[in-house]
């Protein structure tokens, strides 16, 4: 047999358009995506940090920054990308002792931990408003 007919008669690997889009696997992107963007976010807490050891007027500068409405929306996401990155970690926990592995049960953990990030996104941010 030769080469070309052994290639011939492969099945093609479906890409990704082919395949439908589901809860737990754009759960799963998302998972990894907050989790990239959790590198970015630690590093405007470490500037934070580094501002409020240095001096006063350095720790103004950052907190007028923060304090703007785009610095308050970057912090919206950071708070969002922690908790349902930390939401997604709990998740993969449950599925590693063999739990909550059925497909419906997966989708109703995807959707939860999508609504419940969000919920406790607003709670946190309406609970530093109240305080603040």
């Amino acid at each position: 047999m030769s080469k070309t007919s052994i290639h011939a008669n492969r099945p093609l690997s479906p890409h990704l358009q082919i395949y439908k889009p589901i809860p737990t696997m754009v759960m799963s992107i998302v998972h990894r995506i907050t989790g990239s963007a959790l590198y970015v976010g630690t590093l405007l807490v470490a500037w934070w940090l580094i501002a409020a050891a240095t001096n006063e007027e350095y720790f103004n500068f950052v907190n007028s920054i923060y304090g703007s409405w785009i610095g308050r929306l970057v912090l919206l996401g950071y708070t969002w990308a922690l908790i349902h990155h930390m939401i997604g970690g709990i998740r993969h926990l449950i599925w590693d002792t063999g739990r909550g592995l059925e497909k419906e049960t997966t989708t109703k953990m995807a959707w939860g931990s999508l609504i419940l990030s969000v919920a406790l996104t607003i709670l946190i941010w309406v609970a530093a408003f109240t305080i603040a």
